[in-house]
């Protein structure tokens, strides 16, 4: 299991945030920390380190211009003392060490012994130090990261290494980094480094599904005990008044919930993001003595269905008006920040933005605990984006892909706000080893969890597209007078209704536009307008909300602009300090888009809420 650590009676949590000593191996092979073992001993005494604050992106924190677009091993170090109760006990407290996520491959080392090893930049890993901390000298825990963000055919993101060979143009041994995707491949620590406990016997997982009536629900659950054979289990699920409204017993069973609130999305509702909390108390006999455990997860009640022109939640016809976002912003990178992410939830809120979906990768818990707090509609997708070459279609990447699903699914199984997996974004799904792989990774993640349907985003032609026959609601972008004939707007109405009529037509499914838009520079105006200008970025959006609102009618289903903020990419000549893409500067100050986007979204939501109409956009108490 992958339960979020929580404090509980029996766990205790210790966040290890603030300043890391770092160090980059700039040597040749960037191999010289493994060769030299920096693991072995505090990482200052084998040469120079600076201070790097966790969680962030190192990129942007020095001046240091070879460490902004560095590639290969990095190491990171916190020393810490534990609390001696933590190593005390027959038997004692289980101490576990978890990462919520290190770009892009990780080794970890506590007290120089290696303690876990992980593939992957965007979901949590740990590892259980218990044997390491209990047999070292005092209560000192040195912990050691090498971290290596190098992309390959085979990763997820996959990327690729070219040499440069050509010594008259390129410095000795100078390489680069390619990458098929569309923002900047920050690395670091970006969440947070978390210790905490749990009894020697301990719930390792719960799995929950809901399913409800007007005056009835039922909360199927899971629970998987590890420590001991010898244990017993109880449920009690409290409402947000600390009422208990259903108990239960044993590792499987349901509960009846009568009269329940359901989870209902923002604007959808007058009370929406309603979580119950679902207590699971262990007791276990280990040898003599009697140990207990207690978490608690919360719990929203609500389905979700899909027909051939609707996307149902609690049976009620539910339309996407939300945006795609990125985990960026000014130094800190991709780091978590709390003040970044309410400032994020307050403008979805101002916005009238119902939903996002995790463009390209998944996003971190603390988001999507607010997620599921605040009844922000989640499309949950994995990091895989940019597969466009042939061997990054091969068994390898596949297997790898397989495995990042599980890992997705394991992390986010239980969050009411997350409706749909995506399972990729813009894959070279033309090619005909798509169909193989997308029917795999579909089929698995479907296998992993049947109770939410499967997306992939495409940008692929309709009548080449080889994974769309495995969705369950089609995905597509474009980005009409912006890629293709730039400078046309008057394109747009045209092109925009053959692409959904001619998607329709093939597969009877509903359609999300999962993006649309234009680059605006903040400032730079035109009338009539033209590219790069607000108001080319205005035009655009009512020229794709035209036919939206007469295609909204029949199947399509969302809206998801490109994008809620500017953000980072590699350099290159159309791109100045970023894509400038969002409706928000990077900065989150609005564009002129944003009051366009505002003024759609609360007429939307007037339209199809059960609130009452008197509800607006300015009356809201953000």
């Amino acid at each position: 299991g992958m339960l979020q650590p929580r404090d509980t009676p029996t766990r205790e949590r210790r966040e290890l945030g603030g300043l890391w000593s770092f160090r980059a191996d700039l040597s040749p092979g960037r191999a010289a920390g493994f060769a030299q073992r920096w693991y072995r001993q505090p990482l200052r005494q084998s040469g120079p380190v600076i201070d790097m604050p966790v969680p962030a992106s190192f990129n942007d924190i020095t001046q240091d211009p070879s460490l902004e677009n560095y590639i290969g091993w990095v190491w990171y170090e916190k020393e810490v003392l534990l609390p001696p109760r933590w190593l005390q006990g027959d038997p004692a407290p289980r101490v576990v060490l978890r990462f919520g996520s290190a770009h892009y491959y990780s080794i970890v080392w506590v007290n120089g012994v290696q303690v876990v090893e992980h593939e992957g930049g965007h979901l949590p890993f740990e590892a259980d130090i218990s044997s390491v901390v209990q047999s070292s000298p005092g209560a000192l825990c040195r912990i050691t990261v090498a971290l290596n963000n190098t992309l390959s055919p085979h990763t997820l993101p996959p990327g690729s290494i070219q040499y440069m060979a050509d010594k008259s143009r390129y410095p000795r041994n100078y390489f680069v980094q390619n990458t098929k995707f569309d923002f900047f491949n920050y690395a670091g620590i970006h969440r947070p480094v978390v210790l905490y406990t749990t009894p020697a016997a301990y719930i390792d997982d719960i799995t929950v599904t809901t399913t409800s009536s007007d005056t009835v629900a039922m909360v199927q659950y899971q629970v998987s005990v590890v420590g001991s054979t010898a244990n017993s289990l109880s449920l009690s699920l409290r409402d947000q008044e600390g009422k208990v409204v259903a108990t239960g017993d044993g590792p499987v069973g349901e509960l009846k919930v009568l009269n329940p609130n359901l989870w209902w999305p923002y604007l959808m509702h007058e009370n929406p993001g309603y979580l119950y909390s679902l207590e699971v108390k262990m007791q276990a006999q280990v040898g003599r003595e009697l140990l207990e455990d207690v978490y608690t997860l919360p719990v929203g009640i609500r389905t979700v269905h899909v027909t051939s022109t609707q996307f149902l939640i609690n049976g009620r016809p539910f339309y996407f008006h939300g945006v795609n976002k990125h985990e960026d912003a000014d130094i800190r990178g991709k780091g978590l920040d709390w003040p970044l992410i309410v400032k994020d939830f307050n403008l979805l809120r101002w916005l009238g933005a119902n939903s996002f979906r995790t463009s390209h990768y998944p996003y971190a818990e603390e988001i999507m605990d607010l997620c599921d707090a605040y009844g922000i509609v989640v499309i949950d997708e994995s990091p895989g984006v940019g597969i466009k070459l042939p061997e990054s279609f091969g068994n390898k990447s596949l297997q790898h892909h397989l495995a990042v699903m599980e890992e997705l699914v394991r992390r986010d199984k239980n969050r009411p706000s997350v409706v749909m997996w995506s399972v990729a974004n813009e894959p070279a799904s033309e090619l005909p080893p798509a169909a193989h792989y997308f029917k795999t990774v579909i089929a698995h993640t479907k296998a992993l969890d049947p109770s939410r349907p499967v997306t992939f985003v495409t940008d692929a032609n309709y009548a080449l597209d080889h994974g769309a026959p495995y969705v369950d609601v089609i995905c597509v972008n474009s980005y009409f007078s912006w890629y293709h004939d730039p400078g046309h707007l008057e394109v747009i109405p045209l092109q925009l209704t053959a692409q959904f009529e001619n998607w329709y037509k093939t597969y009877q499914k509903p359609i999300i536009q999962s993006e649309y838009g234009a680059d605006s520079v903040p400032g730079l105006h035109s009338d009539p307008p033209m590219m790069f200008t607000e108001e080319y970025q205005q035009a655009m959006l009512r020229e794709y909300h035209s036919v939206f609102d007469k295609k909204r009618k029949e199947y399509v289903i969302g809206e998801l602009i490109w994008n809620f903020a500017d953000f980072m990419t590699n350099q290159g000549t159309t791109r100045v300090l970023g894509n400038k893409k969002g409706i928000f500067t990077r900065q989150r100050q609005p564009k002129a888009a944003a009051f366009v986007l505002r003024d759609r979204y609360w007429k939307i939501a007037n339209e199809s809420s059960c609130l009452p109409p008197v509800i607006t956009s300015h009356s809201l108490f953000l």
